[in-house]
């Protein structure tokens, strides 16, 4: 009988942990997700594949705990002995970081030591995969691989940084199966509803259903490539089933701007984005990341990892999942920020 393996996932009710945890489950493996305590559910992206937990097929499991607790890590890691470990929990919204940069350091950067710090005490011999950002190359020009030096623009890239360089100094002077996937923008309609391209579609759809009538938004004029996340998270276990421990990119190698997914999601209703953006410069970064294109080589000639759907592709699920969500749900429920409806925003 084959062992079953087991996997932790922090940050599993974000969207792509989302997607990791199907992906896990579809290939037999027991998948324990570690969630922040708070007076609100915030499972929805994960609802649909979590079962009674008294079910004896169960095999997803959650547990309260946080990164910035690192004995509660210890307890957990100890007791769950997992085979494989994913850690996706961060701060994840570069604006935001701006805003909350020692928050932002503690998640998003000593996190990971806590986390690597745990497996180490615990004495664990599992794999361990760091979700790693195309902004920690910043304003070092495309395109970015991964040996192009790190330049981040952000409090969010900064962090970043140093998770990914902490986790190589695991690697190296542990020999622990630490890996960095070095992940270029990737979407999907289970995007949350304050990053730009989600904005986008959720406006999108708003206003071909009458409900909306414009869209405020910052620079138009970034350039990103952006993939599709379910192909992302494919591309993170296999990191984890090559024969060594790696850094890797994952990307697709095309370049579009902000006012292409623009032109890209107003098209798909019939409508020209040129009539309904308006400018505000609230939405501007106080330093700007003008260019990110990565260069997949080396996932594609190591893991046989290769994206499929580009940017136009990516527009268009989008899209047409909002206005389905319209069309059989009514109105979206208004998501703010500060006070502020970020289906307006960029």
């Amino acid at each position: 009988m084959t062992e079953i393996k087991r996997a932790v996932i922090t940050g599993i009710t974000g969207q792509d942990g989302s997607y990791l945890a199907e992906l896990l489950l579809s290939k037999g493996y027991e998948v324990h997700g570690f969630i922040r305590r708070s007076s609100t559910f915030n499972t929805d992206r994960i609802d649909h594949i979590y079962q009674d937990p008294h079910d004896e097929k169960q095999r997803l499991f959650l547990h309260f705990a946080d990164l910035s607790d690192g004995s509660r890590l210890v307890t957990l890691l100890s007791q769950i002995q997992p085979d494989e470990v994913y850690n996706l929990a961060a701060q994840s919204h570069v604006r935001v970081s701006f805003d909350e940069p020692e928050y932002t350091a503690d998640t998003t950067g000593l996190g990971t030591i806590r986390l690597l710090e745990a497996i180490r005490s615990v004495g664990l011999h599992c794999k361990f995969y760091q979700a790693s950002s195309s902004e920690m190359f910043g304003a070092t020009p495309p395109p970015q691989n991964e040996e192009t030096p790190f330049y981040p623009r952000s409090p969010y890239g900064v962090a970043k940084v140093y998770s990914y360089w902490i986790t190589r100094n695991y690697r190296e002077a542990y020999g622990m199966f630490a890996t960095n996937g070095i992940l270029f923008n990737h979407e999907s309609p289970r995007r949350g509803a304050t990053f730009v391209t989600r904005k986008i579609t959720r406006a999108v759809a708003r206003i071909a259903a009458g409900q909306q009538s414009e869209l405020f938004m910052g620079n138009l004029d970034s350039v990103r490539d952006w993939g599709y996340a379910p192909e992302y998270v494919e591309g993170m276990w296999r990191m984890l089933q090559a024969d060594e421990p790696q850094d890797f990119v994952l990307a697709t190698g095309a370049a579009y701007t902000v006012k292409d997914f623009l032109q890209f999601s107003f098209e798909r209703v019939g409508l020209e984005w040129e009539k309904y953006v308006k400018f505000d410069e609230r939405y501007l970064r106080p330093t700007e990341v003008d260019s990110l294109i990565g260069d997949p080589s080396k996932a594609k000639d190591v893991l046989g990892w290769e994206p499929k759907v580009l940017t136009p592709q990516l527009a268009a699920i989008m899209v047409d999942h909002d206005v389905k969500a319209i069309e059989t749900e009514g109105a979206f429920l208004v998501d703010t920020v500060d006070g502020v409806d970020p289906t307006h925003s960029a």
